[in-house]
């Protein structure tokens, strides 16, 4: 299923880094940035993860909720998370189920090689739940920059630094 602007984000309910639950309907009355990436502990999945670490506190200032997803176990989020110290939940969906539910698992193509896998994307989710962005190949090291320039336009009352 292909998701499209002002789609109801599908719910779902997945284990994190510290094995808490966490369900997308819980987080109603705030944004959020779901944000799906390929592996832990690859190169662009680690500068990615840094990235959005290092505009956190702008995230937190305007009370916008970031939960990445990938096919990872817990296990592997756990130590991808302590490494990296993240300072927001990652979410293991090692049955596939949620990258297929946002239409984010499919074919991918690296040096000739054609294989099942999970793409870059991302989804801003208004408060009442609603997506109002989708962002598609996703630049890992500049994906907190673009997320909070669209958030800037989205909240005008807030002033939003952005970190590179």
């Amino acid at each position: 299923m292909k998701l499209k602007l002002n789609d109801q984000a599908p719910d779902f309910s997945l284990f994190d880094q510290t094995n808490k639950l966490h369900k997308l309907s819980n987080y109603l009355g705030k944004y959020v940035l779901l944000y799906f990436y390929p592996r832990d502990n690859t190169p662009g999945c680690t500068l990615e993860a840094c990235n959005l670490r290092d505009n956190w506190s702008e995230f937190d200032k305007l009370n916008v909720v970031v939960l990445g997803i990938s096919t990872d176990s817990i296990e592997s989020h756990t130590k991808f998370a302590d490494k990296l110290q993240l300072l927001f939940p990652i979410l293991a969906d090692d049955d596939k189920k949620v990258v297929q539910l946002y239409g984010v698992w499919g074919e991918k193509k690296f040096i000739g090689r054609t294989y099942m896998g999970t793409n870059r994307t991302s989804f801003l989710i208004d408060p009442e739940g609603n997506i109002v962005k989708i962002y598609e190949k996703v630049k890992p090291a500049q994906h907190a920059r673009e997320v909070l320039h669209d958030l800037q336009k989205l909240l005008p009352n807030n002033i939003v630094n952005i970190s590179q």
